[in-house]
């Protein structure tokens, strides 16, 4: 694959290191083919190996990857605490959908499964006072 076409997959996934010319490591200035400055993942694994396994400084590491020293220290934890999954970043936006809370939530788990989405939908309304779209009240219920 070559680096077009690993930059678009990376693009495509979200997966692009916002600034590939501030990394400055050796590893990514020797014309390697394998590591690539636009890979936001890797960079941040270069980056913690560097400081855990070679013994280079929080802010050296930082530096030579693109990543502030307070960056350094995120990355650091969120990879502690899911592994190769923490050099991901979060997903944008909001998680879930808001107007559904634990008591709406509890009705539509006791709710009669026979009953249509745009009726538990003014169910809801009636009861709650919260306005859900139909389609917002089925994907609620689904397992």
């Amino acid at each position: 694959m070559g680096q077009a076409a690993r930059r678009r997959a990376l693009k495509t996934r979200r997966l692009l290191h916002p600034h590939p010319e501030d990394v400055t490591s050796a590893l990514f200035q020797q014309g390697r083919p394998f590591f690539f400055a636009a890979d936001k993942v890797q960079v941040k694994y270069e980056m913690l190996r560097a400081h855990l396994l070679k013994g280079v400084s929080v802010r050296a590491a930082a530096e030579e990857h693109g990543y502030s020293r307070g960056a350094f220290y995120l990355v650091a934890a969120a990879f502690e605490q899911k592994g190769m999954l923490g050099l991901l970043d979060e997903r944008p936006g909001r998680r879930g959908p808001l107007k559904v809370t634990t008591e709406v939530a509890s009705f539509l788990h006791r709710a009669d499964p026979s009953v249509s989405g745009a009726k538990l939908a003014a169910e809801i309304e009636r009861r709650f006072g919260v306005h859900l779209h139909r389609r917002t009240v089925e994907r609620a219920r689904q397992p």
